[in-house]
């Protein structure tokens, strides 16, 4: 039997109907609406609604209490800048302690990184044990290293007679701001060294040994080739640890409380203490905006420099 080829035009109505862009526009829109809406809905309620309820408070001389709730427009603000001597205190302690937090934080994160990326048959035991300060929660390490400051180094000043152990640790202004920072310090570098691990793990190994072909030694494979190829770890690392210093809250309260005579006392502390023990909430949260906006300012400028110094590797 011989076969029948249809050689003509096929029908209109065998031929595949184009999608209307506009059903196409609002069948995508209800596809990302379904992914990112929920997410979404959750970070309106908890970050941008109560944001935005705090900056109108900012304005307001509400006790945190009450039900009256009274506009005094700038006086908050006023006040902070011409009459709250304290604020200002905590804010340079602040500072000065994220400066020396970050540095030192991201230097030991670094050397831990290194030592960790070679072929060590322990390397990740130790990774383990670095890393784990990381999962104690700020008020339990605080407690945990008021013990050892306060006992723990007496004890051993006792037995070997070194003044580093007998330093009263949390009882001087300057033993205690180093206290909060070598704390700090052995909490979140174990996180930092797992970020510039996955960086190190990243970095082509051929360019470090034609680069050993060609006579560069240790110093300069790290300072020329490595350490501009992770540039971008040091970004993240930095925006993280200046964050978290400039936000620092329970191991300030649970290693000093701010003393002695409030002489460590943080930002996060002075705004809590005005909020919810001065009950003066109003100009709590003008304190909180104008910590948001300098930590805001901080972590920008930091991200714009490091991103510039990525582009130029």
């Amino acid at each position: 039997m011989e076969t029948k080829i249809q050689t003509g035009p096929v029908s209109t109505k065998a031929q595949i109907q184009p999608v209307p862009k506009k059903k196409f526009k609002v069948k995508s829109l209800l596809g990302y609406a379904a992914f990112v809406g929920p997410a979404l809905l959750f970070f309106l309620v908890i970050q941008i609604l109560p944001f935005l309820m705090g900056l109108y408070y900012s304005f307001t001389s509400w006790n945190g209490v009450s039900s009256a709730v009274e506009w005094v427009g700038l006086e908050n603000y006023l006040k902070i800048f011409t009459n709250d001597p304290a604020f200002f205190n905590s804010f340079i302690f602040t500072t000065k302690f994220m400066f020396a937090a970050v540095i030192i934080s991201n230097v030991i994160g670094f050397a831990f990184a290194l030592m960790l990326n070679a072929a060590l048959k322990t390397k990740n035991v130790l990774r383990t044990v670095f890393f784990l300060p990381n999962v104690i929660g700020g008020l339990l390490l605080g407690f945990i290293w008021q013990f050892i400051f306060v006992k723990g180094f007496a004890s051993l000043g006792n037995m070997t007679g070194l003044e580093f152990f007998k330093m009263p640790w949390l009882g001087d202004e300057t033993t205690a701001f180093w206290g909060i920072v070598i704390v700090f310090a052995w909490q979140t570098s174990g996180y930092m060294m797992v970020i510039y691990i996955a960086a190190l793990q990243g970095v082509d190994t051929s360019l470090l040994e034609a680069a050993k072909m060609d006579g560069a030694s240790a110093w300069t494979l790290l300072t020329k080739i490595i350490v501009p190829l992770i540039l971008p770890a040091f970004t993240i690392c930095l925006f993280l640890t200046i964050s978290m210093a400039f936000k620092i809250f329970d191991l300030n309260i649970s290693l000093t409380g701010g003393g002695p005579f409030n002489s460590t006392q943080s930002v996060a502390i002075n705004i809590y203490q005005e909020a919810f023990q001065n009950n003066r909430y109003g100009l709590g949260t003008a304190k909180s905006i104008l910590f948001f906006v300098v930590v805001a300012i901080f972590t920008t400028v930091q991200v714009m420099m490091t991103k510039k110094r990525e582009v130029e590797a």
